[in-house]
Order: structure tokens, then sequence, then C-alpha cells
């Protein structure tokens, strides 16, 4: 007898989950729950809606993946070989006309400094900014494959810091990106938080110079382990947050509750994780859960279907979804690209 082994397909499964999120979520972002509820009815059964229009979330993941893949196919990934291909296509996005999704002031502001190419990308970064558009964007790093640990990491932090300087913010962008990293390598779902903290724990005063360059001097910190120590310390203090979360929060309440409205990075990753954690063997109902919150519900779903699609891979989303969500055709590519 031959036994067929069938791959999950976990960077598909993560890019058109993350997708699928951010166009439930698109609709519900801004208001509150009784609103949600009244417009759209139980959030159990939420439907994707027609026709499934993606925000800034989506266009910025498939900006940094085209970026990210240019890089790559240059040769080994080096933070002198990533910035120009990734600093070109966040312009490119930014000088779109599809760019009419109300994207963040913060990757505004820098895409616009990084228009001029002589300007240092570090001072394009907006270093008080830890908004959730540095980790929304992230999951690219987490699913390329032949990546080292510092490179993933150093790659998570640099497309983070070409907009949001803030520590947090690139702290929660490597977190997201290696929680998406483990998903799809099958790290069980139940363990999940206890790696992410001791990852936190393992980089809490690692500054990648060679990545990140003298970002860290444009703030008030007196040295660059300060600085980042300062990122991971607000990210464990989620993390201790969400662990607690998953073990007493209720499936009936708005998850923003437990561990915040999801507008600042390391808020997503949290309510992002804890949808996809309450829900981890049933991917549509956690992306409901997701998108059917207070906060900042387009980029939360976003995070919670890449870490269910990352995890589950391309059985997680009924085919009548993915195959007509906005960009899917560009999504399936490079998922199938990256695969493994």
């Amino acid at each position: 007898m031959t036994t067929t082994t069938v791959r999950k397909r976990a960077a598909s499964g993560a890019l058109i989950g993350l997708a699928l999120g951010d166009a439930l979520g698109f609709p519900t972002e801004f208001k509150d729950i009784p609103s949600i509820l009244t417009t759209h009815g139980p959030w159990q059964r939420m439907e994707l809606p027609k026709p499934a229009i993606v925000t800034d979330d989506t266009q910025m993941t498939l900006a940094l993946a085209h970026g990210l893949r240019t890089a790559m196919d240059r040769g080994l990934l080096t933070p002198l070989r990533m910035e120009r291909p990734v600093r070109e296509e966040f312009v490119n996005w930014f000088q779109s006309p599809d760019n009419n999704r109300a994207p963040g002031r913060t990757c505004l502001v820098a895409c616009n400094l990084l228009k001029k190419e002589r300007l240092p990308w570090q001072e394009a970064s907006q270093i008080d900014s830890k908004g959730c558009g540095a980790n929304m964007r992230v999951a690219p790093v987490g699913l390329a494959p032949g990546l080292s640990d510092e490179q993933r990491a150093g790659a998570a932090q640099l497309q983070a810091a070409f907009t949001h300087g803030h520590p947090t913010a690139l702290a929660a962008s490597d977190l997201t990106a290696h929680a998406v990293r483990l998903l799809a390598q099958g790290a069980d779902p139940a363990g999940l938080v206890t790696l992410l903290r001791t990852y936190a724990h393992e980089n809490r005063t690692r500054y990648y110079h060679r990545w990140l360059g003298d970002l860290w001097t444009y703030s008030h910190d007196p040295s660059p382990e300060h600085f980042i120590a300062r990122g991971w310390d607000e990210c464990l203090a989620i993390l201790d947050r969400l662990q607690y979360a998953v073990r007493t929060a209720s499936p009936e309440d708005d998850p923003c509750l437990a561990t915040g409205a999801g507008w600042i990075a390391e808020e997503a990753l949290a309510t992002g994780l804890l949808c996809f954690l309450l829900f981890p063997g049933e991917p549509l109902t956690a992306l409901r859960r997701a998108a059917c919150t207070s906060g900042d519900s387009d980029s939360i779903a976003c995070l919670t279907g890449a870490f269910a699609g990352a995890h589950h891979g391309t059985d997680a989303w009924p085919t009548s979804w993915a195959d007509r969500i906005e960009y899917g055709g560009d999504l399936q590519t490079l998922g199938a690209l990256w695969d493994s």
C-alpha cells in the first residue's frame, strides 16, 4: 500500500487567511459590538462581504512579500539587499490609486519620506509610533523559507522600522513573525504563548545593529540595549495578559476587553492570537470572533487569519471564500512559492 503525504501548504493558508480576516473585519472596524451584531447578525455566522475587499493590511503585506521575494531572488538576505526592494514596494503602495482604504497615518508619513531616495530610512521612521501597521504586514517574513533565526528576526524588525520606529513595534513584529513560523512548522497552539515568552526573554536586550543601524539614537535611550528592552518588556507584559486570557476569557465576550483594542502593535498581536487560541481547531470561528471586536477589527482578524492559516494550511478556508478574495491570485502565487 502506498501512503501519500499531503502538505498543509502553510504559506498559502496564512496569506489567504490574513486577507480573509482583513476583508471580514473591514466593515466592522470602528464599530462597537452592539452595532456589529445589529448589522451583521450573530458573530458565529458572519459571512464574507460581497465583494470581498481588503484594506491596507493586505496591500502592505503583499508589498512586503514582493520586496522580500525580490531581495531573496538576488541572493542571501541581508539588510542592504532587503532595503531597496522593500522600500520601493512601500513607496509604490503609497503612490498607488488603490491606496484608498483608510491607511494609518504613520505609514503614510513614513512612506512619503521614503520616497526621498537619498534620505536614510532611519530618518523616515516614526520613532515614537508603535501602531499595528508594523506587524499587520509581517507574516511573509515568518513564511519565507531558508532564513536563519538572525535573518528572520532582523528582517521582521527592519520592515517594521521603515515606518514604525518604536521598540515595541520592532519587538511585536519579531514576535508575530516568530509565531507564524512556529505554527507553520507544526507547533502545538497550547504551548505557543510559553514559546513566545521564552523567545522574548532570550532576545530582550539583543539589538540587531547590522539590520537597524543607528535607529536607537533617534530615541532618548542611553544605549541600544535599553532601547530594545523597552519594546520586549511591553511585549512580555501583554503576553502575560494573553496567557491569563486564554485560560479565563469567555468566547462570547469581546476579546478586546482582555488583551486590548489592537490599535498598537503588541495589542494587535495579543488579541489576534487570543482569537486564534480560543478556537484553535475552528479557524472560521476564530476569524469571525476576531472580526466581531470593538477595536481594530480588520487588523486583529488579519493576524488571526495568518495564525490559523499557518497552523491549518489551506484546508482552513472554504474554497467559496478563498476564490473571491481581492488579490487572491497574487496571494496564491506567493503562497505557492513558499509552501512547505
